[in-house]
């Protein structure tokens, strides 16, 4: 069965084919779903919640543009539609923060330990950080995503780069002492 069938199906309330698109896009969502979240656990809760959302608004989905793109953004927005009304957000003053960029070099720190201290940052610096590194979404965007200001948006990133800076400082600093 062709994608376009398969949707076409879900957009009937076809649950043999909600079934195989979830098989399809699962682990792929989930991945977004994992960045976004505190632990695997949360991730398989907002998963859910996802494709709960897609299949109900599957049938806004007009074949236009990438679909997995449209399932990745409904995603995406359905796990930060968590934190949209908690007060996870602080404005640091900006000037007290340096522009921190992260340098990381594969030899001194595994990809999945990156990983991992990126997933333990604070809920409002974690998603600032994942919207815009990873991501590739502008201020204005995360601002508007998230209902922040754009300030706020700057500041958490600045703060969580500070973070994961010394997180890292202090792993190569003990990986090295433990060298010697």
């Amino acid at each position: 069965m062709s994608l376009n069938q398969l949707i076409e199906n879900c957009k009937k309330h076809d649950t043999k084919a909600q079934s195989d698109l979830y098989k399809l896009f699962s682990s792929k969502l989930f991945a977004v779903c994992l960045k976004y979240s505190r632990s695997y656990a949360e991730a398989e809760d907002n998963l859910q919640d996802a494709f709960l959302t897609i299949f109900k608004k599957i049938e806004q989905y007009k074949n236009k543009g990438s679909f997995e793109g449209w399932l990745k953004r409904i995603t995406t927005n359905t796990v930060l539609q968590r934190y949209r009304n908690k007060k996870v957000f602080n404005i640091v003053n900006e000037h007290a923060i340096e522009n921190t960029e992260l340098e990381v070099d594969e030899d001194d720190i595994s990809i999945d330990y990156l990983l991992q201290i990126i997933q333990e940052l604070p809920d409002r610096y974690r998603l600032v950080f994942n919207l815009y590194v990873l991501d590739g979404y502008s201020h204005k965007d995360i601002a508007s995503m998230l209902d922040i200001t754009v300030g706020t948006s700057k500041s958490n990133l600045a703060r969580a780069r500070q973070i994961l800076k010394n997180i890292i400082e202090n792993f190569k600093t003990n990986q090295h002492s433990q060298l010697l």
